[in-house]
């Protein structure tokens, strides 16, 4: 498949800090401050995710210097959560997107193990259970650093399926989500802009 030639069409929920930086630079950047922002005394989960997926996606699609973390974006619009931002319609160059499953995202950002089968999921439970712990006090303390990275290199799966999903094969996945280092004023369709 020629990467460079195909495009995506995408979602995206922005805030209007983003739209107005887009239309003025024609570019716009995330960066860790605005998601320390934004969420907070949370903000070391998403953080914990968010620099592991930046390690892990530079791998696939190099990363600008200006970006620090990525915009995420989905394939269907019932996946966007609208409540936060204006709606953009995107077509990003495939050569421009991280694809994943948004279902194993989510378990990335609830600090969970990502199995390779159910049974792989359900003996790693079990070992949790019976140490009367969960997934959250084994990533954000410093006492299971054994379990920690057992945790950590399950996240790769993440990225597993990324290939098939740029040739249009779904088969495996819940919903698509992608990361994208930057969002770009000639990328928007449609929407507030």
């Amino acid at each position: 498949m020629d990467r460079e030639n195909h495009s995506l069409t995408l979602y995206t929920a922005q805030s209007d800090t983003v739209l107005q930086v887009l239309r003025r630079d024609g570019a716009c950047y995330s960066r860790q401050e605005y998601v320390a922002r934004k969420y907070g005394e949370s903000s070391k989960v998403f953080l914990t995710a968010y620099n592991w997926f930046v390690k892990a996606a530079v791998e696939i699609v190099p990363k600008p210097p200006e970006a620090e973390l990525p915009y995420w974006a989905f394939q269907d619009l019932y996946s966007l959560d609208t409540s936060g931002g204006n709606v953009l319609k995107l077509l990003v160059p495939a050569n421009q997107v991280v694809l994943f499953d948004l279902y194993s995202w989510n378990k990335v950002l609830c600090m969970k193990y990502l199995a390779e089968t159910a049974a792989d999921e359900r003996a790693f439970s079990r070992e949790l259970s019976l140490r009367g712990l969960q997934e959250s006090d084994v990533m954000l303390t410093g006492f299971y650093p054994d379990l920690r990275q057992r945790i950590l290199d399950s996240w790769p799966r993440l990225l597993r399926h990324h290939y098939a999903l740029l040739a249009g094969d779904t088969s495996g996945v819940g919903s698509v989500q992608a990361g994208l280092w930057q969002l770009r004023a000639e990328w928007v369709q449609e929407g507030l802009f």
